[in-house]
């Protein structure tokens, strides 16, 4: 019975000549050596993770100090990532494309970007998701940095219609044996 459960002491043993494998001493070093080594490799992939945002977890404070973003203690990490690849995405020359890139890195689901050029603005159009998304204002924060001066920027939201429930074919009584209140009504689906 070997007493090496660690995974990298295991392939160490794996290493060794067969006449070591009932050694207690030699299972017990590549043990010690094992648990030692399998931190590391832990270490290490927890590193690697912090450059990429995608994978960040402590990291986002590098990220955020380099890309000069204000760190807001106790805000979700999601919302922190989609800032900053935002911020990184928004760099460039301004137009429907790029905006629409930062844009949709907030996880809204999906974005549109509806230029208007005669009237000097531009609306940005949450289409698939409904009501307000929970970091609005850090989208429009960012947007407010990159937009060009002269342009407004308007934000469209999608809501739960009258028309939207009868299309569903939705009755009063299903709604109060749900529970669904007016706000919640606003954003529901069936």
């Amino acid at each position: 019975m070997s007493l090496v459960t660690s995974p990298k002491g295991q392939e160490m043993m794996g290493y060794l000549p067969c006449y070591y494998a009932s050694s207690r001493v030699m299972q017990a070093i590549m043990q010690a050596e094992g648990l030692e080594f399998d931190a590391l490799n832990l270490a290490l992939t927890d590193i690697l993770n912090q450059f990429f945002v995608e994978t960040a977890t402590w990291g986002l404070d590098i990220w955020e100090k380099m890309l000069g973003i204000p760190t807001v203690p106790g805000k979700p990490d999601d919302q922190r990532r989609s800032l900053i690849i935002s911020k990184i995405r928004g760099i460039g020359t301004v137009n429907v494309a790029l905006m629409h890139n930062v844009a949709s890195s907030y996880v809204y689901g999906t974005i549109e970007i509806i230029d208007s050029p005669a009237t000097y603005s531009f609306t940005v159009r949450f289409c698939d998701v409904r009501g307000v998304p929970p970091n609005i204002e850090d989208l429009k924060a960012v947007i407010e940095t990159i937009k060009p001066a002269h342009l407004a920027v308007n934000y469209q939201f999608t809501y739960t219609l009258v028309g939207d429930l009868i299309n569903w074919r939705t009755k009063v009584g299903d709604l109060i044996i749900e529970n669904v209140t007016v706000g919640q009504l606003m954003t529901w689906q069936p």
